[in-house]
């Protein structure tokens, strides 16, 4: 696995798995493809590390994520997140990040997807279309409510009225509650006798429901050139790769960073020259 925060990340909206997923690829590629796909998030999916579990050398294991860049199925570039720690080391940062798609993807949608544009629930192209549909299964609501009886007996109730408030206890999920804190809401100063059940769920589920969490911002996201690691808008990186790489005449422009060291000896310079004021005003 990778550092927490980089490596694999799946993009959005993809195809059902099957096993023809990559026909259009040559075969080293469509198996490295097929490899990458059933990674977990995180993995580390760089050159070196793929080199150590899969039978191709360095030099081809790159030229094949090249060819998958170019198929549309993969994209490098920067993700703006924020910490959850305390301090300077919980704040907003820069992470590296190398999205993968099962399902090819043409330039407009990697736009999208830079810009926000893409839904990170987004279903599916063309899902359910001549496919069987998968056996119902229940969801967490119910689930819940069916196994409320054994939390708090007073409040067992019929198969009827699991379905009946399913959709309001769905609706506690939607809007980040756990289920401990559902049961808590459901279940803490019962009154003595309950004498309806599925009115005193319905009337709690109502009255006690969260309200709906602030809208969350789309992700900021900068692709970056897979051969020369230099930033710019989807549009000039065509195929992930920028005009200097792809032979176009233009200055080739490379990530402006400083190395830490040459950081840190700045920051003693302006430090020093800001505690001897006079030595700058001798000639």
């Amino acid at each position: 696995m990778a550092g927490p925060g980089y490596g694999k990340r799946s993009a959005p909206g993809q195809l059902p798995r099957t096993n023809a997923d990559f026909p259009h690829l040559l075969p080293r590629e469509a198996s490295i493809a097929a490899y990458l796909d059933r990674l977990a998030e995180g993995t580390d999916i760089s050159v070196k590390t793929l080199a150590k579990h899969l039978p191709y050398g360095q030099c081809a294991l790159r030229t094949a994520l090249n060819r998958l860049q170019e198929a549309g199925h993969l994209r490098r570039g920067r993700e703006h997140i924020n910490g959850t720690g305390g301090g300077s080391s919980g704040s907003a940062r820069w992470v590296t990040r190398t999205w993968f798609s099962r399902t090819a993807r043409d330039e407009t949608w990697w736009a999208a997807f830079t810009r926000g544009d893409v839904s990170e629930e987004e279903g599916p192209e063309n899902e359910g279309s001549g496919r069987r549909s998968r056996p119902a299964t229940r969801s967490r609501a119910f689930i819940l409510l069916a196994a409320l009886g054994r939390t708090a007996p007073a409040l067992s109730l019929s198969y009827a009225d699991c379905v009946a408030l399913e959709p309001q206890v769905m609706t506690w999920f939607a809007r980040g509650a756990a289920e401990p804190e559902v049961l808590r809401a459901l279940t803490a100063g019962l009154p003595s006798p309950v004498h309806s059940p599925a009115a005193l769920v319905r009337s709690r589920l109502t009255a006690k429901l969260p309200p709906e969490p602030a809208a969350a911002r789309p992700a900021l996201r900068v692709l970056e050139c897979g051969t020369c690691g230099a930033p710019g808008r989807p549009e000039v990186l065509p195929g992930g790769v920028c005009g200097p790489c792809r032979g176009e005449p233009g200055p080739r422009q490379h990530p402006a960073t400083l190395p830490s060291a040459r950081v840190h000896a700045h920051a003693a310079t302006a430090r020093a020259a800001a505690s001897h004021p006079m030595e700058r005003t001798q000639p």
